[in-house]
């Protein structure tokens, strides 16, 4: 028997194209992976690309997985571009054969963070107060403090998110800090909500910088962008989803961190922290579960998690939670 075809090495091209959404938060995303492959020597520049996701309405758990990465991809393989920049939490858990995730750059904080008006934190929202966010994951966690708070539907891009707080339509927002770094409104924040009130979503901050699995040349080139500590989290946190066959709007949080332990002998070395949970959408319920090891046993460590809160009862929250989220009318 022959043996299969191997890649065949291909020249990078002279300008790379980075497919990317056009809303300012994905373009500033992308504008970091081209800006820094330039200074490394490899000419880049955008492809602005519109997913379905961008150009339809309503909560992204109706509209479907997938709906911001669908058409990047399908540039990807049609060779309109050569590169595609995601939110990596966008993404479905499933990789197909044909890409390949080659670099997760350094990784932003991936706390949620709170916007509230007269710059009020979580604890100091007057009972019946209104939040916005769709995130199922948000809703379940924010519900579970107990604070009496109603939690609004919210879409569109941080502007008009930020926009609802500014005219007094919501009295506060949810979202996720990285992105108000990345543009550079860390100064909205009222409060970077700590992991022990909220978990973030998988992956949750990190970049996914993607391109064709049949071209080892340019993931080579891809791959000096890569971060082992934010790679090694990302692998936890997704295997944790995917040992939950749960998607990316299901009210699952997880988080993974690289952190610096001490044995007997005075050595440092580093360990991989994982914790997850996972949350009744209407607050009733929220279990935890966490593990730490070797960050080469990510995957490992990460499906561990899962396995501890299926023990615990995760299944049925999550399909209670499909359930409320198929007759809601948000």
């Amino acid at each position: 028997m022959s043996a299969p075809p191997q890649p065949t090495a291909q020249a990078v091209p002279k300008t790379l194209r980075i497919g990317t959404r056009g809303s300012l938060l994905a373009t500033t995303q992308a504008g970091t992976v081209r800006d820094t492959l330039i200074a490394a020597g490899h000419p880049a520049e955008l492809v602005i690309i519109t997913t379905k996701g961008d150009v339809t309405a309503g909560p992204v758990q109706r509209i479907g997985v997938g709906v911001f990465v669908a058409e990047l991809r399908e540039a990807l393989l049609a060779g309109e571009v050569d590169v595609a920049v995601h939110s990596y939490k966008d993404l479905p858990t499933a990789q197909p054969a044909e890409l390949t995730i080659a670099a997760v750059p350094p990784r932003e904080d991936p706390r949620d963070a709170l916007v509230a008006r007269d710059g009020l934190v979580l604890g100091e929202l007057p009972p019946g107060s209104k939040v916005g966010t769709s995130a199922p994951r948000r809703r379940a966690q924010l519900r579970a403090l107990g604070l009496g708070l109603e939690i609004a539907p919210l879409r569109g891009n941080i502007d008009t998110r930020l926009g609802k707080v500014a005219s007094g339509e919501l009295d506060a927002i949810v979202i996720a800090r990285a992105g108000l770094s990345r543009i550079g409104r860390l100064d909205a924040i009222t409060e970077s909500l700590e992991p022990v009130q909220m978990l973030p979503a998988p992956s949750q901050g990190a970049l996914a910088v993607e391109c064709r699995t049949d071209d080892p040349t340019l993931i080579a080139v891809l791959a000096e962008l890569d971060d082992p500590a934010a790679r090694a989290a990302v692998v936890a946190e997704r295997a944790l989803l995917a040992e939950l066959e749960a998607g990316c709007t299901a009210p699952v949080g997880a988080l993974a961190e690289v952190v610096e332990s001490i044995d007997d002998d005075g050595k440092i070395f580093d360990e991989l922290s994982v914790r997850g949970c996972a949350a009744a959408v209407d607050g009733s319920d929220s279990i935890r579960a966490s593990a730490v090891g070797s960050p080469a046993h990510a995957e490992e460590l990460g499906r561990a998690v899962a396995r501890e809160l299926l023990d615990l009862g995760a299944r049925d929250l999550m399909v209670a939670a499909e359930a409320e989220e198929g007759s809601s009318d948000d």
